[in-house]
């Protein structure tokens, strides 16, 4: 049983890689690879792939993690640019790196939500699920909150 990672890390190192390198042309890729590094991190999450295998469906619970992961996503994307205001240049790299950790994931959007599994959005999906390390909630949450505090304390 594979599954993501929360996107609330993917942002924070995303960003966290933009802050330290304000250059474009590195931090957005090293923002996307660092995507599918950290999917190999051990992590929990809910397992949406698996719901939708059994149920047809995805819970009600994971629907409204997804929710809060993406609220608390954007707003740390946000918040992290926002400090390296007036440079509004250096803002929008860290948006787009923001972005550019979270699209392999945002890719899958249409399997999950939009009931589109066959093609490549299938051959993605079983790609990317393929990298995950899965483990118990515990330890799996503290290894996200850790890479998220880490990320902070580089960017701060």
């Amino acid at each position: 049983m594979r599954v993501t990672m929360l996107e609330t890390p993917h942002v924070a190192v995303g960003a966290a890689i933009a802050a330290k390198i304000p250059n474009p042309y590195i931090a957005i890729p090293l923002a996307l690879v660092s995507h599918l590094i950290m999917d190999q991190v051990p992590h929990w999450n809910p397992h949406s792939y698996t719901e939708i295998k059994t149920k047809g469906q995805i819970s009600n619970n994971t629907k409204y993690l997804a929710i809060v992961d993406v609220a608390i996503s954007l707003g740390l994307g946000f918040y992290i640019a926002s400090r390296f205001l007036p440079d509004y240049k250096h803002a929008v790299v860290i948006l787009a790196a923001s972005f550019a950790a979270v699209l392999p994931d945002v890719i899958k959007s249409p399997y999950f939500l939009l009931g589109k599994r066959t093609g490549l959005v299938k051959k993605w999906v079983d790609f990317e699920r393929s990298l995950q390390v899965e483990t118990g909630f515990v330890p799996g949450m503290l290894i996200q909150i850790g890479v998220v505090i880490i990320s902070l304390l580089w960017v701060m």
